[in-house]
């Protein structure tokens, strides 16, 4: 018997390295596609030039999912399509404008509303502001000291991560959840440092939440060096006013809007999906560049190779351009509640919204054999410096599929300059750069190829 195993063993391992030799040369012919013919940065051009920040419910988010169609129409994909979503309408209004007041001397402040926060009204709103690193300090203040205040959460990056993506999620609380935590002790409104390492005059826009337990305060963020300012005002005069004026609302009416899906129908299992998206929709302070329309395009380019090379999918691979992730998550929602509603087989999915850098690897949840079968593939990689392959996050419009699809990932860029231009008006074109825009959407489709021939 152990004969027989011993030559099972040797007959085998040519047909396994046959299979590495070939998959290593499809993949050398993927990068070779998306470094010569990609179009990627062409239609990111266009996506954020022509239209801009595209909030949800907004005109430009309409304009973006006529556009995305019309760029997947022209691909010829075996079929493209619009998902019909409700998404919520806020809307942002004049721009906002803030100054702290000390010993009489104004310091003019650069800020912007927070999504989906309240507005102050049209006369602005002024308050005593206290400046609190964390909750345990705004805890310990309680409602004596922070009633009728303005709360400043000067909440910095720890630059001691080197995934800034590990520094914003602890910071990010403070963005989220903050304006609620102060109300409860009676603050009129909070400030927040923005959620970036960098040392600039841009504020950092995002989603907030409020806490329906409590007043919903109005809520913005202000840029790190006008946070430096702050503070340092605070501490010289501790009786420090700050105002703002910001005229932003939520619209009681939803706006209906559309998830854009392009793909290409599997050739022996087409019933069987594998999707990979970013999101369609923006911050309208900036032009949405790296968050997330890199992810959109890196998405369409990874059927635009297949078509390219005359790959045949065995699964049918879906390219989706997620609607309302950035306040709301209602294009995600969707898309999982069609997939289920139709009880369609979802075997894989994969979102880019990491912003457009060089690919440095994959996160994964989900099923553990599977995601270790995928390890094993990661030498295949390597040559084009892609290394990590780790469990960790997938992403916050696929993450709807939890529980339904076997395995989700995200791609895992160079995170040092995404805090940069995240959510802010540095978000522009100017600021991605072309040759790793491509190297992501290489990146993505040769895991998909991997999949897609293998299984798990």
């Amino acid at each position: 018997m152990r004969y027989i195993k011993w030559l099972i063993c040797f007959l085998f391992i040519p047909v396994v390295v046959h299979a590495q030799q070939s998959d290593s040369i499809m993949i050398r012919k993927i990068f070779d596609q998306a470094l010569t013919s990609s179009q990627c940065y062409q239609t990111l051009t266009e996506l954020t030039t022509k239209v801009g920040g595209r909030l949800a419910g907004s005109p430009q988010a309409a304009q973006a999912v006529d556009m995305m169609k019309k760029v997947m129409d022209e691909n010829s994909f075996d079929s493209v399509w619009l998902q019909p979503c409700y998404v919520p309408h806020w809307v942002r209004g004049e721009k906002e404008t803030a100054y702290a007041t000390s010993d009489g001397k104004k310091t003019e402040l650069t800020i912007c509303a927070l999504g989906n926060s309240t507005g102050t009204g049209k006369k602005g709103l002024e308050a005593p502001v206290i400046e609190v690193k964390n909750y345990k300090e705004l805890d310990s203040l309680g409602e004596k000291n922070l009633k009728g205040k303005i709360v400043f959460y000067n909440y910095a990056f720890d630059e001691r991560y080197i995934n800034q993506f590990t520094a914003y999620g602890e910071a990010v609380e403070y963005r989220w959840a903050g304006p609620s935590r102060a109300a409860r002790y009676g603050a009129v409104a909070t400030v927040v440092r923005s959620m970036t390492s960098a040392y600039d005059d841009y504020p950092h826009t995002g989603s907030m939440g409020y806490n329906d337990s409590f007043p919903k305060i109005p809520c913005c963020a202000v840029s790190t060096m006008d946070a430096a300012v702050l503070s340092s005002m605070i501490k010289f005069n501790p009786e420090t006013k700050f105002y703002f004026r910001q005229l932003c609302e939520m619209k009681p009416d939803s706006v209906l809007s559309y998830n854009v899906i392009g793909e290409l129908r599997g050739s022996e299992n087409p019933n069987r999906f594998i999707t990979v998206g970013g999101h369609l929709d923006s911050w309208e302070t900036g032009k949405g560049a790296h968050d997330d329309g890199a992810g959109c395009v890196q998405s369409i380019e990874v059927l635009r190779i297949y078509k390219a090379l005359g790959i045949k999918p065995k699964n049918t691979i879906r390219a989706v351009m997620f609607m309302n992730e950035e306040n709301g998550s209602k294009g995600g929602a969707k898309y999982a509640d069609e997939a289920k509603r139709k009880k369609e087989d979802h075997l894989f999915a994969i979102e880019s919204d990491a912003g457009g850098f060089s690919p440095l690897g994959f996160s994964f949840t989900g099923d553990s054999v599977s995601i270790n079968r995928i390890m094993q593939w990661k030498p295949l990689f390597e040559p084009y410096h892609i290394h990590e392959f780790f469990r960790g996050w997938d992403g916050a419009d696929i993450g709807h599929m939890k529980g339904y699809c076997k395995v989700m990932s995200g791609l895992s860029p160079d995170s040092q300059r995404y805090f940069n231009y995240h959510h802010a008006a540095s978000d522009v074109i100017e600021n991605v750069n072309k040759r790793e825009l491509e190297l992501g959407a290489a990146a993505m489709a040769s895991l998909i190829y991997l999949i897609d021939q293998y299984g798990f």
